[in-house]
């Protein structure tokens, strides 16, 4: 879908409104100020960075992305070539090339003049350059998942908030009318009391057995591999060395939890929307799931998982129903999602499977009007632009780090479930398993040295 660029009021009037923070970053108060350009540095420069993150931040005016970073040297050059292309053609300077290059994003982060970062990396490799960028001051956009594991996010979650920094976490279905529309409908009743919601969620397929090859030379594995355990390097367990197609690393459990966290993020962040959930998780997950026998991808094939919270509300979530979000109600039903759409040919979700981005069991249930005094939520036209605007107001954006850590945890400890052949209890508060130290024992992993959150001085 396409998605109208626009940017609100300037930040001098809404600024002088609510007073400066405490903290701002340096294009607030310094010589780039709100009404000029804010300084962006990209952290990975991979198939996200170049689809989207890159390319959707780069087309505000207010935006002005200076520098690049990857631990894979071609990919910094593309990501540099990129950039640079963009602003000659914008600027009209066929000798522009001013993106600066960083292959190590620790360096990036000490640069006085870059005021925010974009996260596009690996899910191993969110948490912690979103934490030292937050103990840099820098403003975030991050890619989800929010976390590795639940420790790491309620880690991520105290950083920004001692920092003061804005993040936005990049749950870019909150900027989709429909969702944003149906959870409208059933958080004022348009469909009863709701009871029920059914998420369609797929599995990913087993891969091939793979051996060891050299190391290539553009590439920083070590770092690559950050806080995960050492393992010889094979290509299909990280990137393409040539194009940028769907990565093999997304569907190793080292590095993420395969679609449970990969589009699960964005669906339970949705559900939670309609379901008034967003700062609450549920009571209570058991799951079932298959996973590989053989080969070097070991993520979740085919599974269920089903979450019950205090409210009453069950959710079950497979790979059976239709890719997107119903929620089922005492009066009706409404189903979401983002219509004919793949985030990449390799995505492992059949196109015709989620046509409809409305649905409902009623048509009159669609064309009901929200009132004056009944719920309207958060509207916004994009996510990164949302973002923008937020770094300016020092408000906080759609999808801050605490609800999208929620969202996070939940596709976290359906994960841990499908390990554990029992229905487990949750504290939401706690962030804790109820008497059960080996569901427990899940809600972190054991860090590389030197490399991750725990080693952090915060």
């Amino acid at each position: 879908m396409k998605r109208r660029k626009f940017i609100g009021k300037t930040a001098l009037g809404t600024l002088a409104s609510v007073g400066f923070p405490s903290i701002v970053p340096a294009s607030v108060i310094g010589k780039n100020a709100p009404s000029n350009k804010i300084n962006i540095g990209q952290i990975g420069c991979g198939r996200i960075a170049r689809s989207h993150d890159l390319v959707d931040t780069m087309a505000y005016d207010l935006a002005n992305v200076m520098a690049v970073c990857d631990l894979d040297s071609k990919r910094m050059k593309d990501g540099k070539e990129l950039v640079d292309k963009f602003y000659q053609e914008k600027k009209r300077k066929s000798n522009y090339k001013g993106t600066k290059v960083y292959e190590d994003y620790r360096e990036m982060l000490m640069d006085k003049d870059i005021d925010a970062v974009l996260i596009s990396t690996p899910d191993h490799w969110h948490a912690q350059p979103a934490m030292e960028a937050a103990m840099a001051g820098k403003d975030i956009y991050l890619q989800k998942p929010t976390s590795l594991t639940v420790k790491e996010g309620r880690q991520l979650v105290n950083a920004v908030k001692k920092n003061k920094v804005i993040l936005q976490v990049g749950t870019q279905q909150r900027a989709m009318p429909q969702f944003r529309i149906a959870a409208e409908l059933v958080r004022n009743g348009r469909i009863g009391n709701l009871h029920t919601v059914k998420i369609g969620l797929p599995g990913d397929p087993g891969g091939p057995e793979a051996v060891a090859m050299p190391i290539p030379k553009n590439l920083n594995f070590d770092m690559w591999l950050g806080s995960t355990p050492e393992v010889p390097y094979t290509e299909i367990g990280v990137h393409p060395q040539e194009g940028y197609g769907r990565p093999g690393w997304l569907r190793h459990e080292n590095y993420g939890a395969g679609m449970i966290t990969g589009w699960g993020q964005h669906h339970y962040d949705s559900a939670a929307w309609g379901m008034d959930t967003e700062m609450v998780g549920p009571l209570s997950v058991q799951a079932i799931a298959d996973f590989p026998k053989s080969g070097l991808w070991n993520v979740h094939g085919d599974f269920m998982v089903k979450h019950e919270y205090d409210n009453g509300i069950s959710v079950l979530t497979s790979g059976g129903y239709p890719n997107g979000v119903r929620y089922e109600g005492s009066e009706g039903w409404i189903f979401v999602s983002r219509g004919a759409y793949v985030a990449s040919s390799s995505d492992p979700i059949a196109k015709e499977k989620s046509k409809k981005a409305l649905d409902a069991s009623d048509p009159k249930i669609l064309e009901s009007k929200i009132g004056p005094n009944e719920t309207h939520l958060y509207k916004i036209d994009d996510q990164h632009g949302n973002w923008l605007d937020c770094i300016q107001s020092r408000k906080d954006p759609i999808s801050p780090v605490d609800m999208g850590h929620m969202a996070c945890v939940v596709c976290l400890i359906s994960h841990i479930a499908m390990k554990i052949p029992r229905k487990l209890h949750w504290n939401s508060k706690a962030e804790r398993f109820i008497n059960d130290d080996q569901a427990n024992a899940l809600l972190t992993r054991s860090q590389r040295k030197p490399y991750g959150t725990n080693y952090l001085k915060t």
